[in-house]
């Protein structure tokens, strides 16, 4: 079980990126100023780039509240990767 939350945690929101992007090409091109911003949050920081992508659905740009967004998907990215870190660690110790 714990396997199947862990691969829906690290898949699910690249996932929901890519099916949002076959779906809405036109708002990510409104969204990102260049192609290279989206592939590196796929990458490297997608709970980020999903919570940024839904900070821009109200209006263009951001402000106010949707920092608050964002830094939540910060937050979701730095702990799944320092989670699987901290259980590496319990296991040679």
């Amino acid at each position: 079980m714990c396997c199947i939350v862990g691969s829906m945690f690290a898949f699910g929101p690249r996932l929901a990126l890519i099916i949002w992007w076959l779906f809405d090409t036109a708002f990510f091109r409104d969204s990102f100023s260049a192609v290279f911003w989206p592939i590196v949050g796929l990458i490297f920081a997608p709970w980020t780039t999903l919570f940024f992508l839904f900070a821009q659905l109200g209006t263009p740009g951001v402000a106010g509240w949707d920092y608050v967004l964002i830094v939540i998907g910060i937050l979701l990215d730095l702990a799944s990767y320092s989670g699987n870190a901290w259980k590496g660690r319990k296991r040679f110790a």
